[in-house]
């Protein structure tokens, strides 16, 4: 199967990521932390990058979409100890549970997508 044709119609994990990148980017003003530099332009950046990358991923696929969104995905897991807000509970355990999400979830997407593109016609 050409790069560019989705090889599985169902593809519900770039929705949740498209979901999940525009939480995070409301999330300074949700949870409060919108005039903490760190993590708020941790959030506004990397939501907007999430939600953009799965956006395209949701319309054409290309294998390096989802392994974007596995990177940044492991990216916000780490930065509340890199940017050091991780002392701030409500704040690491967003960026940890939605790297998470958005890590695993692409993972998915991409090893699934794999096999399809690799299987015999």
């Amino acid at each position: 199967m050409p790069v560019g044709t989705r090889a599985n119609a169902s593809n519900w994990q770039d929705g949740i990521n498209l979901i999940v990148g525009c939480w995070l980017f409301i999330s300074p003003w949700v949870l409060g932390f919108a005039g903490q530099p760190a993590p708020a332009w941790n959030a506004w950046i990397f939501g907007a990058v999430v939600a953009l990358v799965s956006l395209a991923a949701l319309s054409r696929f290309t294998p390096w979409e989802e392994w974007l969104n596995v990177a940044l995905g492991v990216w916000l897991l780490i930065s509340p100890w890199v940017l050091g807000f991780a002392a701030t509970a409500p704040l690491m355990w967003n960026f940890v549970i939605i790297g998470i999400v958005v890590g695993v979830l692409a993972l998915w997407e991409g090893l699934q997508n794999r096999q399809h593109l690799q299987a015999p016609v």
